[in-house]
């Protein structure tokens, strides 16, 4: 079958085939089954990883319209996501495509949607769309190939970012959002695996399938009034004025997201959907400085400001995100050379499966909202283009491990007592104390006395 596909396909002449079948003819065993003879084309370069296991299934077409699949990327929020080249211009592009089986009507509309968000946004700081089309009923996206990772994946990779790196990738995405938002455009799903990363610390915002208009001229989308996004990252007012969104909402989750940057932990870690929504809504989260001592309080109160509870308590504007995150922005360098640093994550240690989770290490984020898992690449290059999957959050029953923290310390301004100097709190108990134990010795003196 691999060799009728691959000749189907055209992506390899009878003289590479025959190459390839005749090295296994010489090698140990003389195996030349579909599995052996894949993988020998693979050494050899005529193919990649996911070409030669698309040949195997019988896989035969391997262009879009103008465009040529190269690779998968992965598994996006909306559908499948391929690096692909036109085959005029030679133009390395990311093609978004709509799986034939979730072509529901629904669906189909949401991804036009995304399509006409994505059109009429030009910014260096945003994902840019260049086509879209169908091929034999296939909907499909065409956008810039941004080479790189995204944000989730490279705090998985690197662990916590220093407070310049952080800064100097939010910022960017605070541009991006701005440009958005004077289109009149909110994101509502703004999220670590939403921005971008090239190993030059360029940053873009990605996946508008959610994006939703918030001015009064433009009508609503179908999604409008439902609660939309991932648990993790949801504004207040998402969970409980889904109609009523403003830019600020954005702000609010782009504050979540530096947060994630700069601790290597989502705000909430632990407990249900359910449990997240609640606590975006009535707790503050664990104090950063607790996963990452050298964050200084000024930095703290910005993250702070961008996550007030109350809309008219939070940084109203990207403009004001940008002139208070200025003090640590500045380095693209020291930013690029901190991504460059990072390393491959390890492969997983398997372990016996427990009747009960035991919550021995927070995980950094709930993957409570998938819909299918990411899909192999067929090379070692890092995907960027997509996103954990999101769908509406009415379903806030879906359990998750839980792994708080036993004492969880809350996120606080310079001016309370948790930042003061460990001695100095020491000798302020020390003081109560003695002076508390002062007054029951007089109350006793006074009792014996009578």
């Amino acid at each position: 079958m691999l060799q009728q596909a691959a000749l189907a396909s055209n992506l390899l002449t009878r003289e590479e085939l025959d190459e390839a079948v005749s090295l296994l003819s010489r090698e140990k065993g003389a195996d030349t089954s579909d599995e052996r003879l894949a993988a020998k084309l693979v050494e050899l370069g005529r193919v990649n990883r996911w070409q030669a296991e698309q040949l195997r299934l019988g896989i035969t077409k391997f262009n879009l319209g103008d465009y040529h699949l190269i690779d998968s990327i992965g598994q996006g929020g909306m559908g499948q996501v391929f690096k692909a080249e036109h085959a005029m211009m030679g133009r390395i592009v990311a093609v978004k495509v709509l799986p034939r089986s979730k072509s529901t009507p629904d669906a189909v509309a949401s991804f036009f949607r995304e399509m006409r968000a994505q059109a009429q946004l030009d910014h260096q700081n945003l994902v840019r769309a260049y086509h879209a089309g169908h091929d034999l009923n296939v909907y499909f996206l065409i956008t810039e190939f941004v080479p790189g990772t995204d944000l989730r994946r490279l705090i998985r990779r690197r662990g916590k970012l220093t407070m310049t790196t952080a800064a100097v990738i939010i910022t960017q995405a605070a541009r991006g959002l701005g440009h958005a938002h004077s289109r009149g455009l909110i994101h509502r799903d703004v999220k670590p695996g939403n921005l971008l990363v090239t190993p030059d610390a360029l940053t873009k915002v990605s996946d508008l399938g959610l994006a939703d208009y918030f001015s009064d001229e433009v009508p609503a989308d179908a999604k409008g009034g439902k609660i939309v996004g991932t648990a993790d990252y949801l504004s207040p007012e998402q969970i409980t004025m889904p109609d009523r969104l403003t830019s600020a909402s954005d702000i609010y989750s782009l504050g979540c997201t530096l947060y994630y940057a700069v601790t290597g932990k989502v705000p909430f870690p632990g407990g249900t959907t359910r449990d997240k929504a609640r606590a975006h809504c009535q707790l503050p989260p664990i104090d950063p400085r607790r996963f990452n001592p050298e964050l200084v309080d000024d930095f703290v109160e910005v993250i702070a400001d961008m996550m007030a509870k109350r809309v008219e308590e939070r940084i109203q504007t990207t403009d004001e995100v940008i002139a208070r995150l200025a003090p640590w922005s500045g380095d693209m360098e020291s930013a690029a050379a901190e991504i460059q640093s990072a390393e491959p994550l390890p492969p997983p240690v398997a372990a016996p499966p427990r009747a009960r989770p035991i919550p021995i290490q927070m995980r950094d984020t709930e993957t409570n909202f998938m819909i299918e898992p990411m899909s192999e690449s067929g090379t070692v290059e890092s995907p960027s283009q997509t996103s954990v999957g999101t769908v509406p959050a009415v379903s806030l029953d879906q359990e998750t491990i839980r792994m708080l923290p036993p004492e969880p310390v809350l996120l606080r301004t310079r001016s309370d007592l948790g930042s003061l100097p460990s001695w100095l709190r020491w000798m302020m108990i020390v003081a109560v104390v003695g002076a508390v134990l002062a007054i029951i010795a007089v109350i006793v003196s006074g009792v014996v006395a009578q």
